[in-house]
């Protein structure tokens, strides 16, 4: 019997891949755009978008960012870049020690029982299509929920605030508390709310230090911005931080 060369196997390889390829375009398979670095490179991968690496040492010092923080709740009509959208997550939640994968807020036992969800307005974010992303801390990276400009349901999701409708993206944070109730009992109802504050705190220095404005934004309909943001049953919105370039 005669066997085909490896370098026919190879290029049959080819072929077979670039078809499939050319098929899971064709039936719109591929849902999410590349994005281009600073580095003209593209940044994406696997259905998630990679944000650019965070600044790890800025220009405003802890002490003057608190001295400068206020909720601010009027915003221009500036999209964010996708740096300042990343800057604003990592500060968050992103992982600040790799091997151990602690992240940017304390956690009660390192269960870390929140989630981010992003709602990007029509024009939020350069080069972003608008929509409800996750942020993955792990990869920081965001993947697509939802897509569709999503800002008025929101808005209306909590009683009518302007600042939700006028701002380029509001983040979302929820909770799974189940993740910490399993280690602290009740006990970790309260441990999951205290991390939530801790979190929100760093998104308003955060902001201020990039000149960026946020308020803080505890009354909402649960239920309909849960539905909104389409996180898991067990996944329930706890706050909401509208973000947007000052006036």
């Amino acid at each position: 019997m005669a066997y085909p060369e490896a370098k026919d196997v190879m290029f049959t390889s080819l072929i077979i891949v670039f078809i499939s390829f050319a098929i899971v375009i064709s039936h719109g398979g591929l849902q999410f755009k590349g994005y281009i670095s600073e580095e003209g490179k593209i940044e994406i991968g696997e259905g998630k978008i990679k944000l650019p690496p965070p600044i790890l040492k800025g220009v405003m010092s802890v002490e003057e960012a608190i001295s400068k923080r206020r909720s601010i709740r009027e915003y221009s009509k500036k999209p964010l870049t996708l740096k300042e959208l990343g800057q604003i997550l990592w500060a968050a939640q992103g992982i600040t020690e790799p091997k151990r994968k602690f992240r940017a807020a304390p956690s009660a036992g390192a269960t870390y029982p929140l989630e981010l969800y992003i709602v990007v307005k029509e024009g939020g974010v350069e080069g972003l299509e608008a929509g409800i992303y996750h942020y993955d801390p792990y990869t920081h990276s965001i993947e697509l929920v939802k897509r569709g400009d999503y800002s008025y349901e929101l808005y209306k999701a909590c009683l009518e605030q302007q600042w939700v409708l006028d701002a380029p993206v509001n983040i979302v944070i929820a909770a799974v508390f189940e993740r910490t109730t399993r280690y602290y009992g009740e006990r970790g109802v309260r441990y999951v709310y205290m991390e939530a504050g801790h979190v929100g705190e760093n998104i308003y220095l955060q902001a201020v230090a990039l000149n960026l404005g946020t308020v803080a934004i505890g009354a909402f309909y649960d239920d309909r911005v849960h539905e909104i943001i389409g996180s898991p049953k067990d996944c329930v919105p706890i706050y909401v931080f509208p973000v947007g370039h000052r006036v």
